[in-house]
């Protein structure tokens, strides 16, 4: 089983550079220096061992930032499903309202969308930051942006299907340095959480009837599989003891309908029979879980004389 040896995976160009996680859950991160410490500001005031700066030992503490993130939205709405080798990228976007003498577009300004799996922001397992938003003005303290979340399916474990949350976050430095700055001139601003959503490992469902063609009357068997990524290994295995419905559909109609439920085995395969009346095409269709989402099969025709 693979693990992680490290520390904590993120992708994207707010992601953190080097804090201390538990080894289980750890992996290598890819990060952008010259943004890195935007992530490190951000963090600064964590409990969860992450501990910002440790290496460069930056003084003071970092002041309550006047921004605020709303409509927050991840991915459109939808839950994220991830497969075993695709980069998933992940749009973000969001409102951004601010005070007047916070410069936004400033070169050391820094905003973005942090989803992460735990309790909350400060006290995550796991996370993958954004890169820095592109923002665009709608008045003088208010602007809409737009970022990415890049997830790699390298950096997960099958732990990490299930439940998330998302979180907005910005950083000024007011011209500190931002490898070694002054906290106390460092502004940081968190909105926490905005967005919940499922990470699922991708599924797969596959369907073939036969015989085709086949008498009015006579048998016709109905095999398939359904099957979902595995993180821990980076390929699909079968998706054991779920319930699937056989569903079909007449020549001529857009209309599915269900004609059975049966559940998957012990390798995820589905086996069933049913009596030819009338040509159409047989599906199989699968439900989702919390950890896997929804599928159909594409239907397989069959032709009854």
């Amino acid at each position: 089983m693979r693990i992680r040896a490290t520390v904590a995976a993120v992708t994207g160009a707010l992601a953190l550079s080097a804090f201390a996680v538990p080894a289980a859950q750890a992996a290598e991160p890819k990060v952008p220096a010259d943004i890195a410490a935007a992530s490190k500001a951000v963090h600064s005031d964590s409990d969860s061992g992450r501990s910002a700066f440790a290496a460069a030992a930056a003084d003071g503490t970092a002041y309550a930032l006047n921004a605020t993130f709303s409509s927050v939205k991840v991915n459109n709405g939808k839950n994220i499903a991830v497969g075993t080798t695709n980069l998933v990228k992940v749009p973000v976007s969001f409102k951004l309202t601010h005070g007047a003498d916070v410069d936004i577009h400033a070169a050391d300004f820094f905003a973005g969308v942090e989803l992460y799996r735990g309790a909350s922001f400060q006290d995550s397992i796991f996370f993958f930051d954004s890169n820095d938003a592109s923002c665009t003005d709608s008045s003088a303290t208010v602007a809409n942006c737009k970022a990415t979340v890049e997830i790699d399916p390298f950096a997960l474990l099958n732990e990490d299907a299930g439940s998330w949350k998302a979180a907005g976050f910005a950083v000024a430095f007011n011209g500190e340095d931002p490898e070694n700055p002054n906290l106390d001139n460092v502004g940081v601003a968190v909105t926490d959480p905005t967005n919940s959503f499922k990470l699922q490992r991708y599924s797969k469902l596959t369907v073939n009837a036969s015989p085709e063609p086949v008498k009015k009357g006579k048998t016709i068997t109905v095999t398939g599989k359904l099957s979902r990524a595995n993180w821990d290994d980076n390929k699909y295995h079968g998706y054991t003891n779920q319930s699937v419905k056989l569903q079909f559909r007449k020549k001529g109609s857009n209309t599915y309908t269900t004609v059975k439920t049966i559940k998957s085995n012990s390798t995820g395969e589905l086996k069933t029979t049913v009596k030819a009346s009338t040509d159409g095409y047989f599906r199989y269709s699968f439900a989702g879980t919390t950890t896997t989402p929804a599928v159909n099969a594409a239907g397989d025709f069959v032709d009854v004389r």
